[in-house]
C-alpha cells in the first residue's frame, strides 16, 4: 500500500513539476529578447571590363575611398587610337551619306520629268539609305570605344575599406580579373537569428540595441525577417539553439563607426515590452 501511494505522489510530482516548467517557458517571458550574431561581411571585387595594362593603382589595403573614387587606371594609348579611328570613319560615312542624299535629291526631281530611269533613282535611294546606315553603324563604333575608354577606370561603387589589392601596376589583365576587394561599410548589417517561439514578439522597423564585446553600443533596427526556417549557423554561439530552426534577421545599424567590424560578434538586444509594440506607433 504504501509502495502504491509512494507511486503515485512520485507521478504527481512529476507531473506538477512539468507543468510549472511549461508555465514558465510559455508565460515568464522578459520584456528583452537577446539574440547573438555577427556584422554582415559584405565585400565588393572590383574589376575591369576591358583588357590591358595597368598603369596605375591609387590604393592600399585598408585605405578608405569614398564612392567613385578612381582606384586603377589602365594604358589607355589604344584605347584613344580606336576612338579617333571611329570618329574619322564616323565623318567619313557623314560625308559619303551627304553626296547620297544630293544624288537621291535630284534624280527624284528628274525622274518625274522623265529625264533619267526609274532604275537610276532606285539606285540613288538605295545608295541613301546604305549611307545612312553606315552613318549609324559609325556612331555605335564611335559610342563603344567611348564606354571603353571610360572602363579603362575603375571608379569605387561605394564607400568602403580597401580589403585587398590583387594586383600591380604593369600587369596584363583580361575582362573581369579582379585587381581589388572593397569592403563596403554603408549601411552595416548586423546578421542574427530568433527561435520560432519568439517570432511573435519581433516585427520590422522595431527598435533595437547592438552591443560589442568591448562595452560598445549601437542603436539599430530590424529591417528584414526572413520568412524561412534554418538550422542555427554553427557560428551563433547560443546555448539553447544550437540545433534548432531558426529565422534569419537583418538588423540596420544606425550612426555606426569604425568600432564595428566587419564579421564581429554582436549581442542584440530587442526590448519587447508592450509599450513598444506595434501598437504605440500606430502601425
Amino acid at each position: 500500500m504504501k509502495k502504491i501511494i509512494a507511486l503515485i505522489v512520485g507521478i504527481v510530482i512529476s507531473v506538477g513539476g512539468w507543468l510549472v516548467y511549461e508555465w514558465l517557458m510559455h508565460n515568464d517571458k522578459s520584456d528583452e529578447l537577446t539574440l547573438y550574431g555577427n556584422v554582415d561581411i559584405r565585400d565588393v571585387v572590383l574589376s575591369f571590363r576591358v583588357s590591358g595594362r595597368i598603369a596605375a593603382v591609387h590604393f592600399e589595403e585598408g585605405d578608405r575611398v569614398e564612392k567613385g573614387d578612381v582606384v586603377a587606371v589602365l594604358d589607355r594609348d589604344t584605347f584613344l587610337e580606336d576612338l579617333a579611328m571611329a570618329k574619322a570613319e564616323l565623318v567619313e560615312a557623314k560625308a559619303v551619306l551627304t553626296n547620297a542624299e544630293s544624288s537621291y535629291t535630284r534624280r527624284a526631281k528628274l525622274v518625274k520629268t522623265g529625264a533619267v530611269s526609274e532604275s537610276l533613282y532606285e539606285d540613288a535611294l538605295a545608295g541613301r539609305d546604305q549611307a545612312q546606315a553606315r552613318v549609324q553603324t559609325a556612331k555605335a563604333r564611335v559610342d563603344r570605344n567611348e564606354t571603353a575608354l571610360e572602363d579603362t577606370e575603375i571608379k569605387a561603387p561605394s564607400s568602403g575599406i580597401i580589403l585587398t589589392r590583387v594586383r600591380e601596376p604593369g600587369s596584363v589583365i583580361q575582362v573581369g580579373q579582379p585587381v581589388y576587394t572593397l569592403a563596403v561599410d554603408d549601411p552595416v548589417w548586423v546578421r542574427t537569428y530568433v527561435a520560432e517561439p519568439d517570432l511573435g514578439r519581433i516585427y520590422p522597423g522595431q527598435r533595437a540595441t547592438v552591443s560589442t564585446d568591448t562595452g560598445d553600443s549601437y542603436q539599430g533596427q530590424i529591417g528584414f525577417i526572413s520568412p524561412q526556417a534554418e538550422f542555427t549557423p554553427k557560428n551563433v554561439e547560443t546555448t539553447q539553439l544550437r540545433t534548432d530552426l531558426v529565422y534569419r534577421l537583418r538588423m540596420i545599424v544606425d550612426n555606426p563607426d569604425q568600432g564595428l567590424r566587419q564579421g564581429m560578434p554582436v549581442s542584440v538586444t530587442i526590448d519587447t515590452a508592450p509599450t513598444s509594440a506595434r501598437g504605440e506607433d500606430g502601425t
